[in-house]
């Protein structure tokens, strides 16, 4: 096994296997820590978790877990994925969690590198930028679980965990992979264990993935994985073979939105001009969640039929989101919100959608959980950091997309591809 990803939820999971299969690199999805017994052939193994807003101590527990699993296989480097905006509160979980991976592995430096170019996610001066903003200046610092009012990863990354952080700018970025290696050897002799990586564009990556080649743990986001592929010198496979076992099927389809990012309320927006949307209520979510949701699958069922499938929306803009918040708390709101969609997808799987596309990271989670499903194949790509996925064990296929990904009109686009590469019979 060339490579092991513990990803700290599903989206992310899916996110950066996308961009392994990209690359040609033969990739497995499985959900939640696999059994001890279970094999798996891939080049590379990504394990989805749902430890991003767990209790640290879950979350810890969890990515040991994994870790113990993927080390058994003699997987030749493991790589601990987060989200391109580096979602996490002082608190944690990322610092813990990385911690927790660099004392198991006997490592006293790592990198920190969520740079996602191709989707505005930029590194300068280990500041995270978020198009042409800080990232606490985006719409992050509206985040209904991890509001982000920090781009400075260095802070970020002192203020939970064990030790102190460092920056390779992208001066030094600039000079090459030997360049970066031999900043990574005088942060690493001056007793840095947080290595912030610079990186700008597409090539920064490529270099970044090849300076990191020879490391045992790197932690990161999607664009880290692509640069890795990009320098892998021995040559990757095909991406259209890789991708060929999870093309999306063609069954009964719904859309499913509990992200309240700014991307994601503009591409309900465009949805709702042109396209059915059944709108969530959180306080009758409360009240009876299987009733609600019993009542929600009547409603879908009755606006089916047309040209686009229904889709469920817990989205609302940042007025209402705080509104909702102050009045049945945010913590308390979001569970809600989590447990609705649980409860939907059961009784939506019960009545024969078997494809399923999905918007927000803890909502892409709890949807995967309800359904079930050991583990995907990654097939192909819908937008940057979003492929469609088909499950291992049943004829179920699925879209996750994190918050933020996509464009305007992706739910339109995801099902377009959906039709226009449907997976080969028997898959």
């Amino acid at each position: 096994m060339r490579l092991g990803i513990i990803a700290d939820d599903f989206t992310g999971a899916t996110d950066i296997a996308g961009f392994l299969v990209a690359n040609g690199l033969g990739t497995i999805q499985l959900n939640g820590v696999p059994d001890a017994a279970e094999t798996v052939t891939a080049d590379a193994v990504v394990i989805s978790l749902k430890s991003r807003s767990a209790p640290v101590e879950q979350a810890v527990a969890e990515s040991l877990a994994a870790l113990e699993w993927l080390m058994a296989r003699d997987c030749e480097q493991v790589f601990f994925k987060y989200c391109s905006t580096f979602d996490s509160t002082p608190q944690g979980n990322i610092g813990p969690v990385t911690d927790a991976l660099m004392e198991a592995m006997g490592e006293t430096l790592t990198v920190i590198c969520p740079a996602l170019p191709v989707n505005g996610r930029t590194i300068y001066q280990g500041y995270l930028f978020v198009g042409d903003v800080p990232m606490n200046e985006s719409g992050m610092r509206h985040h209904p679980v991890n509001p982000m009012t920090d781009a400075n990863l260095m802070r970020l990354m002192e203020a939970q965990s064990k030790g102190r952080a460092g920056n390779v700018p992208y001066a030094v970025v600039e000079r090459g992979p030997d360049a970066v290696r031999a900043a990574l050897q005088e942060l690493k002799a001056a007793g840095v264990r947080y290595a912030v990586l610079d990186s700008l564009n597409a090539e920064h990556l490529k270099t970044l993935g090849a300076a990191v080649s020879g490391m045992r743990l790197v932690t990161g986001g999607a664009g880290l994985a692509d640069g890795i592929c990009m320098a892998d010198t021995d040559g990757l496979g095909d991406p259209s073979d890789a991708e060929a076992a999870g093309r999306p099927g063609t069954g009964r389809t719904i859309l499913l939105s509990g992200s309240c990012s700014q991307m994601t309320n503009r591409q309900v927006a465009a949805y709702a001009a042109v396209a059915p949307v059944v709108r969530v209520s959180v306080d009758e979510a409360i009240a009876d969640t299987d009733a609600y949701a019993t009542r929600l699958l009547e409603e879908v069922k009755a606006v089916e039929g047309g040209a686009y499938a229904p889709l469920v929306s817990a989205t609302v803009g940042p007025e209402a989101l705080a509104e909702i918040q102050s009045r049945l708390g945010a913590q308390a709101a979001s569970a809600a919100v989590e447990d609705l969609f649980h409860a939907l997808t059961r009784k939506l799987e019960s009545e024969g959608f078997q494809t399923f596309i999905v918007a927000g990271g803890e909502t892409s989670g709890t949807v995967s959980q309800a359904l079930e499903i050991g583990g995907f194949h990654i097939g192909p790509r819908i937008a940057p950091g979003v492929p469609f996925v088909r499950a291992v064990d049943k004829p179920i296929s699925l879209a996750l997309k994190s918050g933020n990904f996509g464009q305007e009109r992706f739910f339109f686009e995801a099902q377009d591809l959906a039709r226009a590469a449907p997976a080969r019979e028997g898959q």
